[in-house]
């Protein structure tokens, strides 16, 4: 028993650091750390190696020695229980407890970082809000979405793998650090070691030596490469970013008043309102008006049927300068109808698409879901609204489950009254285990819906798609030729092409129907996706879908193509206005067939997630916006050569206030509950 205390008592004094022998474990600790994150960049860098294009080996390493600052506050934060501990020699002995926590630490940040891979690939960004909210969604329909859509096994064990790793490098460290019996240093020494790490430490955490605020992810952005300057970030922190902003109780993501309200609502105004338009409610209500189209700009329609297309990227379209036929059938019919090739989805998810094309309110920061937050059950005026207040029957079809994003919620409250979901459908020709049927069962019970109305009543739909979304919802046997060529995106490219041609047979189906000739269809992209190119920081090709609206005699009326800038809130104001007739709306778009000569069109963009960023789109230019950095104009360009570039013009002063003025301003309606209507009909 002797012999085995005096060893015990050996073991415990050879367990004993010194102070010297504490920073070299930190430090090293704080090296292997450094190493796992530059690995796991690299392997972002390599899976997404697609998007470097021609960019220079130069321009990379900046977007790495970028990425460097920001890994460096990681490693402070991991590491602040050994900083903490210099002030104790007890705790520096606590070596068990600092490989429990190291490992654990950074294999949760290597975890994020393996995550963020296919993350990135999918969305263009870093881990953001929309980790959170699809984890607040259904549980079972998340799992089953990143189980048939991503490799988890095969990240799962890389994970474990290099968790194991991980442990044997801070077991080695601890090994290679331990104390050799010396005096430790007394407290005043040791003090004045810990007030000088702190200082590093502090200047490490902020990245930044300048005063104000610490290094934001705007600091990144340095280079002319999007991807570059988005691999330079670091996802746990825009992670935890994302997190104080979306659990925080004072709602940071809603942006504050800049400018004077009477000066934002007029500004507002001005942009909104046309001469059809007639303010009512002035002093309630910031943009509601009284709309008359002129008549000889209506259409012989009643019925309205607008088809929401999942993942309808423009820069995939045919009809908008694509090359590789992968929409032929919309490319058909976009030459019977009108073709809107300068439009952009409000956001970059398909909740967003959902409310900015029927309830006709723009993605604004903070309430990038709206449709489940409370404000969410605000009364807005869109087509439910309208149409309900003429007296319309109305159908929502839909490939999947109304529950997802609140759907049946949101649009019931706004006013439709029938749903047919994925457990409505009998017999479908493929039904996914993830989200639904596919597209041409929606489609085919669509048209069946709409035959079988009576007609003596009006009636307006929703088709809306959903099998161009990953883990893509596609027959065994695919109508179209796989798509080749495309690199990782050759399965998106397939799923767009089968999308597309559920959409003709949609069509084939209808024309043989009576209600054909008297319907208005449009056909729009909920969102567009990510390709091999990243055009500025908004990534303008998410943004980017086609719209087309067919009715009988438009062409005649309005051409074939139109350059007019519009966003989906435009869509109702555009659809009313082919109605004809009297209209009480607010909504943030305009009608986009009435405007004055020489309007360009403008319209408000935001991605989905946190990111405190926004943009406004107005003829061939594109400002952007964000808290963390300057202002930037460009000049883009869509179609086969989609690009943009970096000008100075004098039209960014008054743009500034036009972006700024409208967020403002529909913010606070949609805070004080006067953002819609209560009746689609002016009160007589």
């Amino acid at each position: 028993m002797a012999n085995t205390d005096a060893l015990k008592q050996q073991g415990a004094r050879a367990f004993t650091p010194t102070l010297k022998s504490h920073l070299a474990y930190m430090l090293l600790s704080g090296l292997v750390i450094m190493l796992m994150l530059s690995l796991v960049r690299l392997a972002l860098l390599v899976y997404n190696s697609d998007m470097i294009g021609d960019t220079p080996y130069s321009t990379v390493a900046e977007g790495f020695f970028n990425g460097l600052r920001f890994d460096l506050r990681v490693v402070v934060y991991l590491s602040i229980p050994l900083l903490l501990a210099t002030l104790s020699p007890w705790l520096m002995a606590r070596r068990g407890l600092f490989r429990f926590w190291l490992t654990i630490s950074s294999s949760v940040v290597m975890f994020l970082g393996l995550m963020e891979m296919d993350f990135y690939r999918e969305f263009h960004q870093r881990l953001n809000g929309l980790v959170f909210q699809y984890i607040k969604e259904d549980p079972k329909t998340v799992l089953s979405m990143l189980w048939y859509g991503f490799p988890v096994v095969r990240y799962l064990l890389a994970w474990l793998v290099g968790t194991w790793l991980l442990s044997l490098l801070f077991k080695g460290i601890d090994r290679a650090t331990r104390g050799s019996g010396q005096r430790v240093a007394a407290w005043y020494n040791r003090l004045a070691v810990f007030m000088v790490i702190l200082l590093v430490a502090v200047v490490a955490a902020r990245g930044t030596l300048r005063q104000g605020p610490p290094m934001r992810w705007g600091d990144a952005f340095t280079t002319d490469s999007n991807f570059v300057n988005q691999l330079g970030l670091n996802g746990t922190l825009t992670l935890i970013d994302a997190a104080k902003s979306r659990f925080g109780e004072d709602r940071a993501n809603i942006w504050k008043p800049v400018l004077k309200q009477d000066l934002a609502t007029d500004t507002v105004r001005k942009q909104l309102l046309t001469a059809n338009d007639v303010l009512v409610d002035a002093d309630e209500a910031a943009v509601r008006r009284d709309f008359t189209p002129p008549a000889d700009r209506t259409l012989a329609v009643k019925n309205v049927v607008v088809i929401l297309m999942e993942s309808f990227a423009g820069h995939s379209v045919g009809a908008l300068g694509s090359p590789n036929n992968i929409t032929p059938y919309f490319d058909k019919l976009a030459k019977e109808g009108l073709l809107f090739d300068r439009f952009f989805s409000n956001g970059t998810h398909t909740h967003q698409g959902m409310f900015a094309t029927m309830a006709c309110f723009p993605n604004l920061p903070g309430f990038e879901y709206l449709m489940q937050t409370p404000e969410g059950g605000h009364k807005l005026s869109g087509l439910p609204a309208l149409l309900s207040a003429r007296d319309y029957d109305d159908v929502y079809v839909y490939n999947g489950d109304f529950a997802w994003d609140n759907q049946s919620g949101f649009f019931g409250n706004q006013g439709m009254t029938t749903f047919i979901g994925r457990n409505d459908f009998v017999n479908p020709v493929f039904s996914d285990p993830t989200w639904g049927v596919s597209d041409q069962d929606m489609f085919d019970r669509g048209n069946e819906e709409l035959a079988k109305h009576d007609q003596k009543k009006p009636i307006y739909a929703l088709l809306q798609t959903l099998s161009n979304h990953t883990p893509y919802a596609l027959p065994a046997n695919l109508p179209v030729e796989k798509v080749t060529g495309q690199g990782r995106l050759d399965e998106h490219l397939t799923a767009m092409r089968y999308s597309d041609w559920a959409l003709g047979q949609f069509f084939e189906k209808a024309r043989k129907e009576p209600y054909f000739k008297d319907t208005l269809f449009v056909i729009v992209g909920d969102h567009g996706f990510g390709n091999h190119q990243q055009v500025t920081e908004l990534d303008l090709g998410r943004f980017n879908v086609p719209l087309l609206l067919i009715a009988p005699g438009i062409q005649e009326k309005f051409g074939a193509v139109d350059h007019t800038v519009g966003t989906q809130v435009d869509i109702v104001p555009t659809i009313m206005g082919r109605l004809g007739g009297e209209t009480r709306h607010q909504c943030w778009g305009r009608d986009l067939l009435n405007l004055p000569a020489g309007d360009p069109g403008v319209g408000m963009i935001k991605p989905s997630g946190s990111e405190q960023i926004v943009g406004l789109v107005k003829g061939d230019h594109l400002l952007i916006e964000s808290k963390d950095m300057s202002p930037r104009m460009y000049r883009y360009q869509l179609g086969s050569e989609f690009k943009a570039e970096l000008i100075e013009s004098p039209e960014q002063p008054q743009m500034l206030q036009q972006l700024e003025a409208f967020i403002q301003t529909a913010t606070k309606s949609l805070l004080d509950n006067t953002a819609g209507v209560v009746h689609g009909t002016p009160k007589k």
